[in-house]
């Protein structure tokens, strides 16, 4: 019985899918204008597991995740530029290049960190029209207001605004004064911004002038093309929660007049010295950075394994060497069992027990652990096999060694000092071999290397 905590309830709920067998899941993915850091990868190893977790359950998955192209401003308040014209500036390149460029490198850290990939990616600019026309529903339906630089939602107007982040609206408008432009509230959103006599790379013909959507706007027209007007889980970060997912339900409620999501899910922050990641804090390293400095992509999957998606995982450089250590110590102890032909029920039972409990991914390595050291447990290769289907850390799988030269030529000396029963000779060109950091077992098949 899979159970999932809600963040629009506060509580974790059994999970019951509107279809029976189908789950049907939009992840918010990324504003493709720079390289996705690893806190943003966190998030989506969390919603790696999720997907993984219900399809071991025996769920049909259907995932869709947006690429943010356009229309994503470097405030939340609707103001600064677009993030995505501002890197097209910063690169002197064409927006569109821009996009492609770094979805290419995102894609390329999903295969490092073995996230599957969604069944949708939906960009922003593919899908004009849907936004329009959910901004003409929401006109329609009296739920907008015209001002000198687009048209917006009025907060006021829908009933419950931030019942998912519990926004206090009251203590909001009775707060500090703040410039809100044209807007006739702090909440108010804007679901299409007029270019005006803004230079841009990016815009379209509307119902209301020259421009482009809001960045909230793209989220809803295209989870809803994809997965309907009322569909199953919707993901992303925490720091999603208080505006971009409140705006979300907000405006796809008011048009469809139908509940959105059914179960809200939210990673936690990375940290880095206590605080979240950022240029000050430390920790805004790229997968493609720590790989330069020694490190396995792969580890740092580990690494995320080992807190709760839900809490602030504190991330440094001497963490994530422990988790490298770990996993590698791990797949060594793995690479050296023997295959069989079962699987062991009793651990397989613990480890869905662990998953099933809002995906509780440190005990299901605490479970991992524990079968890999009982001596007697049985059919450890297929227990573990089924395993890594959720974690995903290919633990079965040999890692390529390649050995130099000069090791090879000194394994076969050993062979032939074996052969002609020089013992004494063999276990001296063992340790030399093992002083270049490799070890030698001798097999049925003959000589096995290793990487020490």
């Amino acid at each position: 019985m899979l159970k999932l905590y809600n963040t629009l309830t506060r509580k974790k709920e059994v999970f019951k899918p509107l279809q029976k067998g189908k789950v049907r899941m939009y992840v918010c993915g990324p504003t493709v204008y720079w390289y996705q850091h690893i806190g943003n990868l966190r998030t989506y190893i969390f919603s790696d597991l999720l997907r993984r977790i219900l399809e071991f359950n025996g769920y049909a998955v259907k995932e869709v995740m947006n690429v943010t192209d356009v229309g994503h401003l470097t405030s939340d308040a609707d103001t600064g530029e677009d993030k995505m014209e501002k890197a097209a500036k910063r690169e002197n390149k064409k927006a569109p290049d821009i996009a492609e460029y770094y979805l290419k490198l995102f894609k390329e850290d999903f295969k490092k960190l073995n996230i599957s990939e969604p069944d949708v990616w939906a960009k922003a600019t593919e899908h004009i029209k849907e936004q329009i026309d959910l901004i003409k529903k929401l006109e329609m339906r009296n739920y907008t207001y015209n001002t000198s630089d687009g048209i917006y939602f009025d907060s006021t107007k829908f009933k419950n605004y931030g019942k998912l982040a519990k926004l206090n609206i009251k203590k909001l408008k009775a707060g500090k004064r703040i410039d809100i432009g044209g807007k006739k509230n702090k909440t108010d959103f804007a679901l299409w911004k007029l270019s005006g006599n803004e230079k841009r790379q990016q815009e379209w013909e509307s119902p209301w002038g020259v421009g482009f959507p809001g960045w909230h706007t793209e989220c809803s027209a295209m989870s809803m093309k994809y997965l309907g007007e009322h569909f199953d889980i919707h993901t992303g970060g925490m720091d999603h929660i208080p505006v971009h997912h409140t705006n979300e339900i907000a405006q796809s409620e008011a048009a469809t007049g139908k509940k959105f999501v059914n179960y809200w899910l939210h990673a936690g922050w990375l940290l880095s010295k206590g605080k979240k990641i950022s240029k000050s804090s430390g920790g805004l390293y790229t997968i493609s950075e720590l790989e330069k400095k020694g490190f396995d992509a792969l580890s740092f999957r580990y690494l995320a394994l080992t807190t709760h998606y839900k809490k602030p995982l504190d991330f440094s450089l001497n963490n994530l060497e422990s988790a490298q250590i770990s996993y590698k110590r791990l797949k060594n102890i793995i690479s050296e069992m023997k295959d069989d032909e079962r699987k062991d029920e009793i651990y397989l039972k613990k480890f869905e027990e662990a998953i099933n409990d809002d995906l509780n991914m440190p005990k299901a390595l605490q479970v991992l652990w524990k079968l890999v050291r009982d001596k007697k447990a049985k059919g450890k290769i297929k227990t573990i096999k089924k395993m890594d289907e959720v974690f995903g850390l290919g633990l079965l799988k040999r890692e390529k060694v390649n050995i130099p030269a000069e090791v090879i030529e000194l394994v076969k000396k050993r062979e032939n000092a074996r052969k002609e029963k020089d013992f004494d000779k063999a276990d001296e060109l063992r340790k030399k071999i093992q002083g270049m950091g490799y070890s030698v077992d001798d097999t049925d098949k003959g000589s096995v290397v290793k990487r020490l």
